[in-house]
């Protein structure tokens, strides 16, 4: 298991409200106007999301419904308190089969649809980084910008979970949530963690992994929002890149230098194994002070590199 989860998700992307709020409108002239539309995809356990304070800033935003990540699919009563831990066990998984070709059909409809109002901008999270690079393969002429948010970018290696065994992975505190796992993942054919745990133990591995620097609210909230069980192909689906189609998007990269789930050095890894594979198309690189999930404070600068990148 290698990851991973939204970040944004719980703290700052907040309700869908507002999503399609901005569309084409006219200038002062009267003339219609063009607005970039950011197509965000999560990590692994992640909810769609949005973000209302770029949306006020005049952009759209929408986040991806993907396969299994719904939660009528994954919220049930037995995951409440107190928890049913032997019912949670046994629950049949929505994420069985699901694989990553799935996410990439939910990316790619999300921008056929975006990119009639418009620029899109697609922004990928942890390993939301492979189902963006693999979106931009089928519609690289719809797609005006990719952005990697501390997320995966497989070009000499095949998949995220190759890179987390590279040396440069070998630091990733992620084998820690595995005290979090219910069930048994064969069986479900998904991997299921219980965010929801009061575990001492597997709550100090969740925040060293991810979130080291948030308060303890900031943390909880994060956690209870994710949804517990994630696909076990994911992390292993061949996720690297067409450099026709793909390699000709320009991209960025924002880095997070405290990130304990993909380590810093991987992160540069992936970056320059990229950039020799698309010499005349290399990232856009920026750093921010931030874990693997930002904090809010931390998240505002992110913001800040999103606003700059739209057109």
């Amino acid at each position: 298991m290698s990851d991973f989860l939204t970040r944004r998700t719980a703290l700052h992307y907040a309700a869908v409200a507002g999503a399609g709020a901005a569309g084409a409108g006219l200038t002062g002239g009267g003339k219609p106007r063009r607005v970039t539309t950011f197509v965000l995809v999560s990590g692994s356990n992640g909810m769609p999301s949005t973000d209302p304070e770029l949306v006020l800033r005049g952009h759209r935003v929408v986040g991806v419904s993907l396969p299994g990540h719904g939660p009528e699919q994954q919220f049930h009563r037995a995951y409440q308190a107190p928890q049913d831990l032997e019912e949670l066990a046994a629950l049949p998984s929505p994420m069985r089969g699901v694989r990553l070709e799935d996410y990439v059909a939910a990316a790619v409809d999300a921008v056929r649809r975006a990119a009639e109002h418009g620029p899109v901008i697609l922004v990928g999270g942890s390993l939301g980084g492979a189902v963006i690079t693999k979106a931009a393969d089928e519609v690289p002429d719809l797609v005006d910008h990719l952005v990697y948010d501390t997320a995966f970018c497989c070009t000499e290696l095949a998949t995220p979970a190759d890179y987390i065994n590279t040396p440069e992975g070998q630091d990733s505190l992620t084998p820690g949530l595995f005290t979090g796992i219910v069930g048994d993942p064969a069986a479900l054919g998904a991997v299921r963690i219980n965010w929801r745990s009061a575990d001492p133990e597997f709550l100090a591995a969740a925040k060293a992994a991810f979130m080291a620097d948030a308060s303890e609210g900031e943390f909880l909230a994060m956690l209870n929002m994710l949804f517990p069980d994630e696909t076990l192909h994911l992390a292993n689906g061949d996720a690297r890149g067409d450099k026709r189609a793909w390699g000709r998007v320009p991209r960025s990269y924002i880095r997070h230098t405290r990130d304990r789930t993909i380590p810093l050095a991987l992160q540069d890894r992936m970056i320059r194994e990229a950039d020799a594979a698309t010499p005349g198309n290399k990232f856009e690189v920026f750093t921010v002070e931030a874990a693997h999930a930002p904090t809010a404070a931390a998240y505002a600068r992110i913001r800040e590199i999103l606003h700059r990148l739209a057109k």
